[in-house]
């Protein structure tokens, strides 16, 4: 390419950027020359918190999104959670991507920027970006998460790695994936690992799946993370912890509610609940009281009578069998290129492309 069309190029993406900010709402930050992110101004973000909230846990069945479970607290219980004994999703995982190494190399024609949805503390996307450096001059790598902890977790990656570009996004999946989208004709790996899928209900997860497909350019890959149907007490087991983190984590998000919206939850008048459902093949995770109580959400405008053993449902985790991890992504627009499963067969990793 000669001087003149990468100038030209540059331009081109620099004014694309521009427009995605301002249409989105987004402020850009420089931290280093190979790391910025972007991120809403908190305005947009707590009033879509108060938004969501005011409609869910107004229904006879009281809820919550668990995204709102990863504000920075959220987020460090939920890496303590990774690393519990019980909880064999996380290294089942990570030895699975240590294991297809060399197989997932050889799908990758050409430079890939690596898209993340959902970072975390990004200790997965090492084994990722390690592969990407042995194959790449540069790496670009562009997680998507909700949560500040991202900022840490960019910060530490890239001093670790000296070829590496970092351009984070904070802020929920489909914002991001527009953003992506629309940022150049590089073409992305995506990733979504750790069984996060799960957590929507079938419906939406469709939508969603349509919504990364839609968001994909030809030659994308996609690599996502998905939990098998297994034996229930080894599900509820790993729902379930001996040192209650698990349940340390479930009631932060009525820490979150007070702190951010106001609320006036008393964390001690609610315990943790998880239980498996055997006929959908589903985690679900509550909140119970233990007494009847009023609870006020100010920035919400909400007050909420909340009997006593009433459940407020916080999230559910699905398990899938091979065949319908199959149909599953068959209507929703994608090709399978390969599927790995470890040796007990607790795991799956599916490589898509876009028909």
């Amino acid at each position: 390419m000669s001087k003149g069309l990468y100038l030209v190029k540059i331009l081109v993406q620099f004014m694309s950027v521009k427009t995605l900010q301002k249409e989105l709402g987004y402020t850009k930050y420089t931290l280093g020359e190979r790391l910025s992110y972007y991120e809403p101004s908190k305005n947009i973000s707590q009033k879509t918190f108060a938004q969501e909230l005011s409609q869910s846990i107004k229904q006879k069945q009281k809820s919550i999104n668990p995204k709102f479970f990863y504000n920075e607290k959220g987020s460090e219980l939920f890496e303590k959670i990774c690393v519990l004994p019980e909880y064999y999703l996380t290294r089942t995982e990570i030895s699975l991507l240590k294991q297809i190494d060399g197989k997932l190399q050889s799908y990758l024609d050409g430079d890939f920027r690596l898209v993340e949805l959902g970072s975390g503390s990004a200790q997965k996307t090492r084994l990722l970006i390690d592969m990407l450096t042995r194959l790449q001059k540069h790496v670009e790598y562009f997680p998507i998460d909700i949560s500040k902890i991202l900022k840490n977790s960019s910060t530490v990656l890239q001093s670790d790695y000296k070829k590496l570009h970092i351009t984070g996004i904070i802020d929920n999946y489909e914002n991001g994936l527009e953003f992506v989208k629309n940022y150049d004709d590089m073409k992305n790996l995506i990733v979504f690992l750790g069984s996060s899928l799960g957590n929507f209900d079938p419906e939406s997860g469709i939508i969603f799946l349509q919504k990364i497909n839609s968001s994909m350019k030809k030659g994308d890959l996609f690599l996502v993370g998905l939990d098998l149907v297994k034996d229930k007490d080894v599900l509820c087991q790993a729902y379930n912890d001996s040192q209650g983190i698990t349940a340390q984590f479930n009631l932060n998000i009525l820490s979150r509610i007070n702190s951010e919206l106001g609320g006036n939850f008393d964390t001690s008048k609610f315990v943790h609940y998880a239980v498996y459902n055997e006929n959908q093949n589903k985690i679900e995770m509550y909140l119970r009281s233990l007494v009847k109580q009023t609870v006020k959400i100010p920035n919400a405008d909400l007050m909420l009578e909340i009997d006593e053993d009433e459940l407020i449902h916080t999230e559910n985790s699905h398990k899938y069998t091979i065949s319908q991890i199959e149909q599953m992504f068959a209507i929703t627009g994608y090709e399978i290129q390969a599927m790995w499963n470890d040796d007990n067969r607790y795991y799956s990793l599916i490589l898509l492309s876009k028909k």
